[in-house]
C-alpha cells in the first residue's frame, strides 16, 4: 500500500504529507491578500453555500471511560440518531457529535440529555462550531500566541532519507521496525499471559531491499496551489491547514517519482497557468483546479491522468467548457512529443453527499485503463483502483507473503481488501480456490477481468464491505470442502492505513476455520492495534481463540521516506486433544433429550474406550482424572 494515503478507499488529499486536518475545510494553495479579505474570518466558512456539519453539533458530557466505537454503536445502533461524526479528545469524558441537519440535532440533544448509559447519566447541549483552523494559527501567529513553524522542502516533506545512503536507510529501517515489534510483543505479554511462549519463538527477519530505488511510484496525487512567491504550480502541499500552510513546492527534483509523472505535473500547470479557470483554493473555497492524479505503468509505458476539479461554484455549461479544454490540451501534438497521455479522466472533486464513498469520474479521451505486470500476471487497472505504489517491490512482497502463509493445492485463501486482485491472483496458483472482497466496485471488476486476462479459473471476487463478507466467504469455503477432507483455510489481509475495522478483526476470530492469517501492513503504527486485538484472549466482544504472531518480515516499498510494508504471519494454538471431561460435555450435548438409559449406555461405551487408550495417551502428556456416574 501507498506509504502515505488510504488507497484501498480513496479519499481526496494529497498522497505525500502526512497531517491530520479538519475534515471539513479542503487543503491545497496558497492565497492572495484579496481572496484573505474575501474570505473572512475564523468562522466565515460557516456562512458558505455548503455544506459543513460543524453547524449542527452538539456536547455529551459525563461519559465516563468510553470507547469511540462503542458510543458509535449507541448513537447508531440503539438510539438510531443520524450522525456524521463524532469528536473526542484521549483520556476526555466528553464528545462531541455533528449531524446533518437541526432536525436531526434537536432529536439527539432530546434523546441523549438525562439518557443513562453504563452507569452515568449523560448530558448534551448544543456546541459551539469549530474555528477555521488557518484563520485561527494564523491570528495566533499575528497576536504572537504562536511561532510560524519553519516550512520544509518538498524533499524534507516527501523524502526525508534521500540524503542518507541506501544501505543505511535499510539499517535504520531495520532498527525501527525491531522497535515498534517489541513494544508489540511486550504490550501483548502484559495482556496475555497464554501468548508469551508463542512470543518467545517470534521472529523478525529484518527489512528487504526494493528492486528499484529510484523514480518507483506509479501513482503520485498533485496538489494545485501557489508558492511562496505566488506562482501556479502542481506539485505537493508542504504542510497542512491546521498548521496555517496552504503552499504547494515544485517536484522536479524528487528521486521518487518517474520521469513521467514530472513530466505531467509540469504539463499540467501549463494548462492551469493558461487557462480562464483559476487554481483551487480553500481560504475562502475558490478557483477550480484542484489537484492531479497520474497513474503509470513502467511494463507499458502507459500514463493515465485523473484531473479533480472543484465544481460547487461552476454551472453545467462550465463544467462541460473545463472537460473540452482538458481533452484539447492533452490531445496538441506538441504535449506529446516526450511523453502521451494515454487515458484521461475528470473527477468531481467537492464534499460528498451522505452515504458517498468516492468523487466520481469522468472519462474524456483514450484507453479507460492502464496495465502493469507483477509477478508475471498483467493487471488492468481503474483510476481509483488500488494497485501497489512500488511495481517491482510488490513482486518481493508478494512472495514474502506466499512463503509465510505456505499454502498448498488443498488451501482456500481469502483475500480480504483485495483490490484489483494483485494478491489473490498472485496465490492462486499455489491454492485450491480463492476468494476475495473489496469495498471499491470498480476494483471487482478488475480483478475480475484480470483473473480473466491471466487465465486463472479458481478465484472469485465480491464487491462489499469486508465486515458483511468475511462470514459468508468463510461458509462457502467450508461448503466447498471435500468430505472427509482436513479444512485449510488462510487469511489475507492488506488493509487501508489505518488498518481493519474491529469488526472484521471480530469476524475473523470468530470464524474458527481461518487457522492461519497473513497480515500485510503500510503502516504497522496504526495496524498495532489489530494486532493486539487478533492476539488479545477471547472475550464478549472478540470471540474465538487467539491468533499468535509467528514470524515476520519487512520489505522497503518506499526508499528514501520513512515508511516500511510489514508482513506478519499470525497462527491460531493448535487444539490439545481433548480431556475425559470435555469429551463428555461434548457427548452430553450431543445427546441432549435421548432416555436417560440410552444417555448412560454412551456414556459407558465411552468410558470403556478412554480406558482401552488411557496408556498410549498418558504416555504423551495427558493427565486423565477418575470420575463416576451418577
Amino acid at each position: 500500500m501507498d506509504e502515505a494515503n488510504t488507497e484501498n478507499k480513496p479519499v481526496i488529499a494529497d498522497s505525500n504529507v502526512e497531517n491530520e486536518e479538519k475534515s471539513d475545510q479542503p487543503i491545497e494553495s496558497v492565497a492572495s491578500i484579496e481572496e484573505v479579505q474575501k474570505a473572512g474570518n475564523e468562522f466565515e466558512y460557516l456562512e458558505r453555500n455548503e455544506f459543513t456539519s460543524e453547524i449542527f453539533k452538539i456536547e455529551v458530557k459525563n461519559l465516563g471511560y468510553f470507547g469511540i466505537g462503542e458510543f458509535k454503536k449507541l448513537l447508531k445502533n440503539t438510539l438510531k440518531l443520524d450522525i456524521t461524526k463524532i469528536k473526542s479528545p484521549t483520556h476526555k469524558e466528553f464528545a462531541f457529535v455533528c449531524f446533518r441537519s437541526q432536525e436531526d440535532q434537536q432529536r439527539a440533544l432530546e434523546t441523549l440529555n438525562g439518557y443513562k448509559w453504563k452507569g452515568k447519566v449523560l448530558k448534551a447541549l448544543a456546541a459551539k462550531a469549530s474555528a477555521d483552523p488557518l484563520h485561527k494559527r494564523r491570528g495566533e501567529e499575528q497576536t504572537g500566541e504562536s511561532k510560524p513553524k519553519r516550512q520544509r522542502t518538498a524533499v524534507e516533506a516527501t523524502c526525508p532519507l534521500a540524503g542518507m545512503p541506501y544501505e543505511q536507510q535499510l539499517e535504520q529501517k531495520t532498527e525501527e521496525m525491531a522497535a515498534l515489534l517489541k513494544k508489540y510483543t511486550q504490550e501483548l505479554r502484559r495482556l496475555n499471559a497464554a501468548a508469551k511462549p508463542h512470543l518467545d519463538k517470534f521472529q523478525f527477519n529484518g527489512v528487504l531491499p526494493s528492486p528499484n530505488v529510484e523514480g518507483y511510484r506509479n501513482k503520485n496525487e498533485f496538489t494545485v496551489g501557489k508558492n511562496a512567491a505566488g506562482d501556479i504550480i502542481v506539485g505537493f502541499r508542504l504542510g497542512s491547514y491546521s498548521d496555517g500552510s496552504v503552499e504547494v513546492a515544485d517536484v522536479q527534483q524528487l528521486p521518487h517519482l518517474p520521469a513521467q509523472a514530472k513530466w505531467a505535473a509540469l504539463s499540467f500547470q501549463q494548462l492551469v497557468r493558461q487557462s480562464k479557470f483559476k487554481p483551487f483554493n480553500p481560504v475562502g473555497n475558490l478557483g477550480h483546479f484542484r489537484q492531479l492524479m497520474v497513474r503509470t505503468s513502467s511494463a507499458t509505458g502507459e500514463l493515465m491522468l485523473v484531473a479533480g476539479i472543484y465544481s460547487s461554484n461552476l454551472s453545467e455549461a462550465e463544467q462541460l467548457e473545463l472537460q473540452q479544454e482538458l481533452k484539447t490540451f492533452f490531445e496538441l501534438p506538441e504535449q506529446n512529443e516526450n511523453y502521451k497521455c494515454t487515458s484521461l479522466y475528470y473527477q468531481d472533486v467537492k464534499h460528498r453527499e451522505a452515504g458517498q464513498m468516492i468523487n466520481p469520474v469522468t472519462h474524456l479521451s483514450g484507453s479507460t485503463h492502464i496495465t502493469d505486470t507483477i509477478q508475471g500476471l498483467q493487471f488492468r487497472i481503474s483510476p481509483l483502483a488500488f494497485f501497489q505504489i512500488n511495481t517491482e517491490g510488490a513482486s518481493v512482497l508478494y512472495q514474502q507473503a506466499i512463503d509465510l502463509a505456505a499454502p498448498t493445492q488443498d488451501t482456500t485463501m481469502l483475500d480480504i481488501c483485495c483490490g484489483t486482485g494483485t494478491i489473490a491472483l498472485a496465490f492462486a496458483k499455489h491454492c485450491k480456490q480463492v476468494l476475495g472482497v473489496e469495498i471499491v466496485p470498480d476494483a471487482i471488476k478488475d480483478a475480475e477481468y484480470n483473473a480473466e486476462a491471466n487465465g486463472i479459473k479458481n478465484c472469485k471476487f465480491f464487491a462489499g464491505n469486508a465486515d458483511d463478507y468475511i462470514k459468508s466467504m468463510v461458509r462457502e469455503a467450508l461448503y466447498g470442502q471435500e468430505p472427509g477432507k482436513p479444512v485449510d483455510l488462510i487469511a489475507v489481509v492488506d488493509p487501508p492505513r489505518a488498518g481493519l475495522h474491529n469488526r472484521s478483526i471480530a469476524a475473523i476470530r470468530s470464524a474458527s476455520a481461518i487457522k492461519r492469517l497473513v497480515y500485510v501492513s503500510c503502516n504497522p503504527n496504526s495496524a498495532k492495534r489489530n494486532f493486539i486485538e487478533l492476539a488479545r484472549p477471547e472475550s464478549k466482544q472478540y470471540k474465538g481463540e487467539p491468533f499468535y504472531p509467528k514470524s515476520a518480515v519487512a520489505v522497503d516499498m518506499f526508499p528514501h521516506t520513512s515508511h516500511t510494508e510489514l508482513v506478519i504471519l499470525f497462527e491460531r494454538e493448535s487444539k490439545t486433544m481433548p480431556t475425559e471431561a470435555n469429551l463428555l460435555q461434548h457427548l452430553q450435548r450431543d445427546a441432549f433429550g435421548l432416555s436417560r438409559h440410552a444417555l448412560s449406555v454412551s456414556l459407558w461405551l465411552l468410558i470403556t474406550m478412554l480406558s482401552s487408550i488411557r496408556g498410549s495417551l498418558s504416555g504423551c502428556g495427558y493427565d486423565f482424572h477418575c470420575f463416576k456416574l451418577i
